[in-house]
């Protein structure tokens, strides 16, 4: 009898287990991974994300003047397909550890070698990258799941934002492309391929040589007369120059264009910019 009772729990308790491990339910912390395109490369974070759940959360659930692993469960991290700029620190490609330490005022943000860091007991300062002191911002509203973002992105900077409850904080984080992106037009100007277009929209949006820009202009419209976006760009050139009045013609000339491919946005564009020049 107690062997059959025996074997009908141990059976019992194998049937409730297989079907217990069938239940899926979502997770209290979800991890999100987030990819920004930036410079001439991307940035992949990887971080859990708890909800405040009536709770306080700075000072209380996280600590000031502690290391913070600067989310839930597992480790967050930064993935550098380019090398940045973080405080004045040239941080060559590849992944990252980001830490904090939380402040009423100020925030230490901790790039670090480790990738493993979930408690403050794990933490090696020598093993730091950088550390930026990082001042607090009130958020207008209480935000209930924490959150690591990419905001106010450039070619060549953005901030990596920090927000929970009502704190932010924003990480500024840099890269020079500028210096790549010439060598690749000069190396380009010298073969057959010519990439004028391309080469003259930088100049023209960058704030480097804008006769030269013109005269990229010129010769990308001569490889594709019909490019009604080419003759846009170049009457923007003209004008930031001075040349309101051969602005004002081309930008005429690419809005016939762009009404003959049916481009509606040019047209709206060339009128905009005509109506400013005069």
């Amino acid at each position: 009898m107690k062997k059959t009772l025996i074997a009908f729990v141990f059976v019992s308790l194998l049937y409730l287990n297989s079907h217990a491990q069938q239940i899926k339910i979502p997770a209290p912390s979800p991890p999100q991974t987030v990819k920004q395109d930036f410079g001439l490369s991307d940035i992949e974070l990887s971080y859990s994300r708890p909800g405040v759940k009536s709770r306080k959360i700075f000072g209380d659930l996280v600590p000031y003047g502690k290391v913070w692993r600067t989310g839930a469960n597992q480790a967050t991290t930064l993935t550098f397909g380019d090398s940045v700029i973080i405080g004045g620190t040239q941080i060559p490609p590849g992944k990252y550890g980001l830490l904090t330490i939380p402040g009423p005022e100020e925030w230490t943000v901790i790039i670090t070698k480790q990738l493993d860091v979930t408690n403050p007991s794990a933490y090696k300062a020598d093993q730091d990258i950088v550390r930026v002191q990082v001042r607090t911002q009130e958020f207008p509203y209480p935000v209930e799941t924490f959150t690591i973002l990419f905001s106010n992105v450039t070619p060549s900077s953005c901030d990596l934002a920090i927000v929970w409850d009502n704190t932010l904080v924003a990480l500024p984080i840099k890269t020079d492309i500028d210096s790549r992106i010439m060598a690749q037009i000069n190396m380009a100007m010298s073969k057959d391929s010519f990439p004028y277009y391309t080469a003259a929209l930088y100049y023209l949006d960058n704030k480097k040589d804008l006769y030269k820009a013109l005269e990229w202009f010129n010769k990308a419209a001569e490889q594709n007369p019909k490019a009604y976006y080419i003759f846009y760009q170049k009457a923007r050139c003209q004008a930031k120059m001075g040349k309101n009045k051969e602005a004002i013609a081309t930008a005429e000339q690419s809005m016939q264009l762009a009404k003959e491919a049916k481009n509606d946005d040019y047209v709206v564009l060339d009128e905009k910019l005509i109506a400013g020049l005069k």
